[in-house]
């Protein structure tokens, strides 16, 4: 079990938290490229702080802070302009590096002008996805991750936010026990009360685990009845990429849920997947779509024939922030135990000034960061892929579904 003390300092994230100034060393996802599509300008609020994310009339996308500097208008309704955003009511204008560049209704005098300044932060775009970067400058590399610049694939985003706090989704990351129980024999329990088949496979007993810290994160590993210390769910495992993100797929499927504190008590789970099937022309994508991802029905049930909807149960089932002074850590939570060290170990060094795990300042030479990723866990069987498929990242809400399963249906011998 924790302390009260230490539980707060593990999941407070805002301005000036110890917690809030590790995450603002990354590169945080704050919207979907097609959100802004059609649509200028969209309030957000991460880390605590309510900012508007806009596409600027010439090109390019600012984040500044949501009130107005002049009498507090909100800048969600603001007007796009080629250097910046423009607030509606008086038609202040702000750059996207948050100076003010006009105040139509005063003289330009200079000295008053240049004493207003908005909350700004830098914003990129990688893999149909936008970028933030909330910390201190000089700002790092956004790290190329290979689900988001691999050729020959199919990418879609999936989001749902939830009502807890962030670090309950990425415990869940490092407890590989879960797996066989949760997914597992609670998973069958739903299917078998809905009249359908169980799923296959994923009881399987979990016989040992293993953690392994590395370059990006931590390693997870396990060996489960039926596979040895030989196959990838051990040899090579699939990663935690620190400190809010977890790694997962195989056979061709591949994505991260990315786990964005809102604030406190809400989390904006960000559920993005590369498809990029074996031995088959991929169409070339023009738009990434995005879909939400719900946790509970219309009558307020959480949903839960679906791995995604069993998970947020779970998280959302422990309250908004769970009370980790009451808990029993066993042996098998190892896994959570080294995460909760390893934030510790990584807010400490970012409280003595150095850059935390991750944190990179040159883009490497191919343009590439390619994670290792276990294909072997279970087996998938062309029958079965349709199923498999519907159960996973979002494929449910998705309005590609049909799109996808028609790709990896092209060849069953290497997809399955």
């Amino acid at each position: 079990m924790l302390s009260a003390q230490l539980n707060k300092r593990l999941t407070e994230v805002g301005p000036g938290t110890p917690m809030g100034g590790l995450l603002r060393c990354y590169w945080q996802p704050v919207a979907a490229v097609d959100e802004l599509r059609d649509r200028q300008t969209k309030k957000i609020r991460i880390l605590g702080e309510n900012l508007v994310l806009f596409r600027q009339a010439g090109g390019g996308y600012g984040l500044v802070g949501e009130r107005c500097m002049h009498r507090g208008c909100s800048l969600e309704r603001g007007i796009p302009d080629p250097r910046g955003l423009r607030c509606p009511y008086h038609g202040w204008l702000y750059g996207a590096t948050g100076e003010c560049l006009e105040q139509p209704a005063e003289a330009d005098h200079a000295t008053f002008r240049e004493r207003v300044r908005i909350a700004a932060y830098p914003v990129q775009e990688l893999g149909g996805m936008l970028f933030a970067y909330l910390g201190e400058q000089p700002a790092p590399v956004l790290p190329p991750f290979d689900v988001y610049v691999w050729p020959d694939s199919v990418r879609q985003i999936g989001y749902t936010k939830l009502p807890v706090n962030w670090l309950q989704p990425m415990e869940n990351s490092l407890d590989p026990h879960h797996l066989e129980w949760l997914h597992g024999h609670f998973g069958d329990y739903v299917l078998t009360q809905q009249g359908e088949k169980p799923s296959a496979g994923i009881s399987r007993k979990t016989l040992r685990i293993g953690f392994d810290q590395f370059e990006w994160g931590i390693i997870k590993r396990r060996v489960v009845e039926g596979t040895t210390e030989e196959d990838d769910a051990w040899k090579v495992g699939h990663p935690i990429v620190f400190p809010n993100i977890l790694r997962v797929g195989r056979n061709g499927i591949y994505g991260f849920q990315i786990r964005v504190p809102i604030d406190d008590t809400n989390t904006m789970i960000w559920w993005y997947t590369c498809f990029r099937p074996r031995g088959v022309e991929v169409p070339e994508q023009e738009r990434v779509p995005v879909f939400e991802i719900p946790y509970a029905d219309e009558h307020g049930e959480f949903i839960l024939d679906t791995i995604e909807g069993q998970d947020m149960m779970a998280w959302v089932t422990q309250g908004e922030i769970a009370d980790r002074t009451t808990e029993h850590l066993g042996a098998s939570d190892r896994g959570v135990v080294m995460y909760r060290q390893l934030l510790q170990a990584e807010m400490a060094k970012h409280e003595d000034g150095k850059d935390p795990m991750g944190v990179i300042r040159e883009a490497p030479t191919d343009g590439v960061i390619v994670l290792p990723q276990e294909e072997d866990l279970y087996y998938r069987t062309a029958d079965s892929l349709r199923d498999e498929l519907l159960r996973g990242p979002g494929m449910r809400y998705s309005p590609i579904t049909e799109e996808i399963i028609e790709l990896f249906s092209q060849n069953p011998a290497e997809n399955a």
